[in-house]
């Protein structure tokens, strides 16, 4: 089954999906005219003062709204996780120090993605039980007027985050713990298992308050000790940016692939990351009460930057500073012993740690990524019974993928990311005028000195289908 599904993966999501990404992030950075450039100040403070309409139209009570902030947490929560430490880990030790430099060209260039997919979310959304709902699914029919093709993306996402992106973060704390403690992989199965079972039958703001006070404090230590382990390295940096740099274009080879690989595993990794133009995000950024749709897709491409600019960043300078990448690790225990040999002395302080906050990054990961399958569940049919089926299957899944293999977990993963993510870019670029209008709007509005706000009068051709901005 392995060599089956490595073969697949390898032609989809080198190849197919590489291309895709990288020619649709170029079309909407043109489109948009660098909105992930321009407006990183309006980002920054957008983040730190949520939102609120300040109109009726389609307005949940205020125990059931969530802010710009908790949405952004909710993203994160998915973003931050098993791609940050163990897939930039995967990425360098396969394509060599290149892939970082590829990493951080898909997250400038596919912030743009992320802006337009999470502004249509915005712009679409429905009013749902004690919450917004949204997602590509929901901008797919009622944009495009395909129900067929809305279903199909919406049985994808839930496949890729409620069953075969759990069973990569599950199987990510599972073999992180068995490095560092011996702890059984059986064990850990079922306490992952329970914990989320418990977690999911609270709802979204359950989600949403776990998420926010949960990821921003591990994010941070987590960078602080990389800060501290690279202040212990400064004479190096410009030796480590020189290989990263050198590397993605084939001089100097280190360590890993050709100048192909790397660009092909910066971007895959990075794609599963940060997540951006996979249609994942917009399902969170739905659930946000703002005033206007650009507000929410600013946001989300923070979130771009944050994930891959900073944390995996964080965790591809420890690596490259320890020299491990060489001595043929991989995933989530070349980080270990990467921060291991940092802090020296012999000791296992940074296997300790990053055991910890990988229990942290990826059980939020777990959780939002459950989030997203529910949303997309409900949008086929909104049946309460399919939804406890549903997060009974999410249980046992996050279970066998602490204990399966890790090329047959990040195989399945890689597979149903490409064809989600494929399904999701033809959509986006065939919405987003819409994000662009959106944005010259919101744009004018902040010239006139106003908070913006968007009214569905705004673009009548599709007011009928934006139903909560009238």
């Amino acid at each position: 089954m392995e060599k089956i599904v490595t073969a697949v993966s390898g032609v989809l999501t080198d190849y197919v999906l590489v291309v895709t990404l990288l020619c649709a992030a170029i079309f909407f950075t043109v489109i948009t005219r660098g909105v992930q450039f321009r407006m990183v100040g309006e980002m920054c403070r957008l983040l730190v003062k949520s939102g609120k309409r300040s109109s009726d139209g389609c307005r949940v009570h205020s125990h059931g709204s969530v802010s710009s902030f908790q949405a952004f947490a909710i993203s994160i929560a998915s973003r931050v996780g098993t791609g940050n430490l163990a897939g930039v880990a995967t990425a360098i030790a396969i394509g060599g120090p290149g892939a970082v430099f590829w990493m951080w060209v898909i997250a400038l260039l596919g912030a743009s993605s992320s802006f337009v997919e999470s502004t249509l979310a915005q712009l679409f959304k429905v009013k749902g039980e004690g919450a917004f709902r949204g997602g590509p699914a929901y901008y797919i029919q009622k944009g495009l007027g395909k129900r067929w093709w809305a279903v199909t993306f919406a049985v994808l996402i839930t496949i890729t985050f409620g069953f075969a992106f759990n069973t990569v973060q599950s199987n990510t704390i599972a073999s992180a713990f068995d490095e560092c403690f011996s702890f059984p992989r059986e064990w850990m199965a079922l306490i992952l298992s329970l914990l989320t079972l418990v977690i999911v039958f609270g709802g979204i703001k359950s989600i949403s308050r776990f998420s926010e006070v949960v990821v921003p404090v591990m994010a941070i230590a987590y960078i602080v000790l990389a800060l501290v382990i690279v202040a212990m390295n400064i004479g190096r940096i410009p030796e480590i940016l020189l290989m990263i740099v050198e590397n993605a274009f084939g001089v100097g080879q280190a360590a890993g692939g050709a100048v192909g690989m790397g660009m092909i595993m910066g971007i895959k990794r990075g794609l599963f990351s940060n997540e951006a133009g996979e249609g994942s995000t917009p399902n969170a950024a739905a659930v946000a009460t703002v005033s206007h749709p650009v507000k929410q897709g600013l946001i989300q491409a923070l979130g771009v930057y944050t994930d891959t600019l900073v944390i995996c960043t964080a965790t591809a300078f420890i690596i490259l500073c320890s020299g491990m990448f060489l001595e043929g690790h991989d995933g989530i225990v070349l980080t270990q012993k990467a921060i291991d040999a940092e802090l020296g002395g012999g000791h296992q302080y940074g296997s300790i740690f990053v055991s910890l906050a990988i229990l942290f990054f990826a059980f939020t990961s777990i959780i939002a990524n459950y989030y997203y399958g529910e949303t997309n569940i409900r949008f086929i049919r909104d049946n309460n019974l399919l939804i406890g089926i549903y997060r009974l299957l999410v249980g046992v899944v996050v279970y066998l993928g602490a204990v399966m293999s890790l090329d047959l977990v990040w195989g399945f993963a890689d597979i149903t990311m490409a064809l989600m993510t494929l399904c999701n870019l033809v959509a986006i670029v065939m919405l987003g005028k819409y994000a662009v209008v959106l944005l010259k709007d919101y744009v004018r509005q902040k010239k006139d000195g106003k908070d913006p706000e968007y009214h569905s009068s705004t673009i009548p051709s599709i007011a009928s289908e934006t139903e909560c901005w009238h």
